[in-house]
């Protein structure tokens, strides 16, 4: 039983797609970080237009 359960590998790719899955989202925030005030910007200008074109 403790052979087979040194054998087993399901719990090491379940920590792999774990570890990519984190790799993943460390990306997406980093670039949500980099592109988050020329976000701002572009928004803050569509509202402003809005609110100008708004009676």
């Amino acid at each position: 039983m403790f052979t087979q359960l040194i054998r087993d590998e399901s719990g090491a790719t379940a920590i792999e797609y774990g570890l990519i899955a984190a790799l993943v989202a460390v990306a997406i925030i980093v670039a949500l970080t980099a592109l988050g005030s020329s976000l701002d910007s572009l928004f803050q200008g569509i509202s402003d237009d809005l609110d100008a074109a708004t009676p």
